[in-house]
């Protein structure tokens, strides 16, 4: 009989739960993929007491993490615990002692990753991340392996499900932030402390590690331009509407004569763009390749079984090379230096509202504003507010620089014709 490759789980929540249901329901399939048995053999919780989805033995649970990462029986350690210092102290401890490792943690990866896959390459062993970006979708592996003959020029995507059901129920529902956010926590889509999805940070994990893989470039945090959604209004998205609009958290990485940016904004795309039609908590991601064209990877971005099943799919892959003896081999080194763009290199489209007083000279003193940077406009809108002597003015630009943009708005928001500058916005996509 074969032996049997025994796997050590580092935390037992909502994802480790998941990967053992998919190990014990899933073993004739995993043993025709690896040719061997598979078997769960300790898993570190933090209360043994803690009733939970599975059930297992009182000798496979532990308090103690060396009883995962020391144990000589354990082949993989799967961390699914979450938090960065210690997650990141077992990982370089079950890497030392030869053990190979899945992950499903971005903020590691996003902060550590290269110092860990160096590691990993130096223990000859392997260290996978595909569920740490956009759950069950296959992006990482499509990155490296599917399309790691093409040269990746850009990748744009929504890549975090909260805020992607928040934007949904404020659109279709025209519910205001506050409300649609007490929906998501009850539901279980967003966390009590929701601060890293609304504020764009989660997002901005998963970009740092995709424009690292898709560049080959040490894109760390900081290079990341955030914003989060927080400030977006039912205003906001009933004009992006009647503008023939779609206002999503978009993650971009673009690269353009090997000079990159990689930001998490809310970005206003037309109706007929595919990730304008990715609603709720799901995920999509769109990759430009110059010989491949465009692609793009849609599914659930988070949840039990979605994000186990790219786990136990990196543990797949590791138990196929222990069968080859190919191990530690995956985590190449980024071939490219890193060179951000300044903001004169950044070019997009823009979208303003704003109050102005309703007065002679007015418009006048806002176009030549525009004309002075040579900005036009691609589309306007002008509205009285009823009962007022002010409007609102909406002005989607033609493509220009970040750096004009900058000055604009800094302008806009100085100008006495201007109550305020009530919003201002990246557009994406069109002609």
């Amino acid at each position: 009989m074969q032996k049997t490759l025994t796997v050590g789980l580092l935390g037992l929540g909502t994802v480790g739960s998941g990967v053992v249901k998919i190990i014990r329901n899933h073993q004739h399939e995993l043993q025709h993929q690896i040719g061997r048995p598979v078997e769960v053999g300790k898993v570190l919780v933090r209360d043994l007491q803690k009733a939970r989805d599975v059930d297992l033995s009182n000798d496979c649970v532990t308090l103690k993490a060396e009883d995962v990462v020391d144990n000589e029986a354990i082949d993989v350690v799967i961390e699914v615990m979450g938090g960065v210092t210690e997650a990141k102290d077992y990982i370089v401890r079950a890497l030392k002692n030869k053990k190979h490792v899945v992950t499903a943690n971005k903020d590691l990866m996003a902060l550590h990753g290269a110092e860990l896959l160096a590691l990993a390459a130096e223990s000859r062993c392997d260290l996978f991340y595909e569920a740490s970006v956009a759950g069950g979708i296959p992006i990482i592996r499509s990155l490296t392996e599917g399309l790691a003959a093409d040269r990746i020029t850009k990748m744009m995507g929504i890549v975090n499900g909260t805020t992607n059901y928040i934007l949904t129920k404020m659109a279709k529902e025209g519910l205001p932030y506050e409300e649609v956010l007490s929906q998501a926590q009850a539901l279980g889509f967003a966390e009590s402390d929701p601060t890293a999805d609304v504020e764009g940070l989660d997002a901005a994990r998963k970009m740092a590690i995709l424009a690292t893989l898709g560049f080959s470039m040490d894109v760390r945090l900081d290079d990341v331009v955030v914003r989060g959604i927080t400030s977006v209004t039912k205003a906001d998205l009933e004009y992006c509407e009647q503008l023939g609009y779609t206002l999503k958290l978009i993650g971009l990485a673009d690269r353009k004569d090997e000079r990159v940016e990689v930001s998490v904004q809310p970005t206003l795309l037309p109706n007929d763009h595919p990730l304008a039609s990715v609603n709720d908590e799901y995920n999509a991601v769109y990759v430009h390749g110059e010989a491949v064209g465009e692609t793009m990877f849609y599914g659930p971005g988070a949840g039990s079984l979605p994000t186990a099943t790219a786990v136990v799919s990196d543990l797949v892959t590791v138990l196929k090379n222990m069968r080859l003896h190919v191990n530690g081999h995956a985590g190449a080194r980024p071939l490219h230096e890193k060179k951000l763009k300044a903001d004169v290199e950044i070019e997009s489209k823009y979208f303003f509202r704003l109050r102005v007083i309703d007065r002679a000279g007015t418009f006048s003193a806002i176009t030549s504003l525009f004309a002075e940077r040579d900005v036009s406009f691609e589309k306007l809108l002008q509205l009285p507010v009823e009962g007022e002597d002010v409007a609102e003015v909406i002005i989607i630009t033609h493509t220009t620089s970040k750096e004009t943009y900058d000055f604009l708005y800094n302008a806009l928001v100085k100008l006495d014709v201007i109550e305020s500058v009530e919003s201002s916005y990246r557009v994406e996509g069109g002609k």
